[in-house]
């Protein structure tokens, strides 16, 4: 039975990938991803020749039908998007069920995450943590969504821009300045950051930037901690 691997690669340094994932791409008679130009980078990197495919949000159905012939066909396909793990605020969910539902084995390689990443350094001592990933960029939707997430006793984790993250914060301090918060930008790479503090703190410290560099991940404490 013709098998699809969901692949986790790197959220930043390439050496965080596994010697499983690398030796997964190098045997998959097709690799299909979110952006072929940034896997075509990671592949160029490991050395890898590949047929590729597409596919990314706006075309995963369409991408999915293409996966499900090749697996027909007995091909051996590997999955990627373009950082982290699959699904997770990134597409792969929809291909995965689709393959399942034809009767394929869709097995996962494990790697990185920025979620998981976050978590490890966060400090944070909540048993339920909920990930919401990116939150409406309306200010409506968004503070919404925060005062539910915020009444919660679990902890949550968030993806956001640099270009709305002051905003975002500025809501969070707005609902609760004491809240326990974790900021980790650009992890892994080169100008890799954590703060950690309170909400008002935080926003604070980032607003004396001239400008937000990268992508954060936001690891809020649950409504119990304070």
């Amino acid at each position: 039975m013709a098998v699809l691997y969901i692949i986790g690669t790197p959220i930043g340094n390439l050496g965080d990938i596994s010697f499983r994932a690398v030796e997964t791409l190098k045997n998959a008679d097709l690799v299909a991803c979110e952006d072929t130009r940034r896997t075509l980078k990671l592949l160029s990197h490991l050395g890898i020749r590949v047929k590729m495919l597409s596919c990314r949000s706006q075309n995963e159905e369409f991408a999915a039908e293409k996966v499900i012939k090749a697996l027909n066909d007995g091909q051996t396909v590997a999955y990627a998007s373009d950082a982290g793990t699959p699904a997770l605020s990134d597409p792969g969910a929809v291909l995965a069920k689709a393959a399942a539902e034809a009767g394929h084995d869709v097995i996962p390689i494990p790697g990185p995450s920025a979620f998981a990443a976050l978590l490890s350094v966060a400090g944070g001592r909540d048993k339920t943590v909920v990930f919401e990933g990116f939150l409406s960029p309306k200010p409506g939707r968004r503070k919404s969504r925060l005062r539910e997430l915020m009444a919660l006793e679990a902890a949550f984790v968030l993806y956001e821009s640099p270009f709305r993250v002051l905003k975002l914060l500025g809501d969070i301090a707005e609902i609760d300045r004491e809240r326990y918060i974790c900021i980790g930008r650009e992890m892994t790479k080169l100008h890799e950051e954590y703060l950690r503090g309170k909400s008002a703190e935080i926003l604070e410290i980032l607003a004396q930037k001239k400008e937000q560099i990268g992508e954060f991940s936001i690891y809020i404490s649950g409504n119990y901690l304070k």
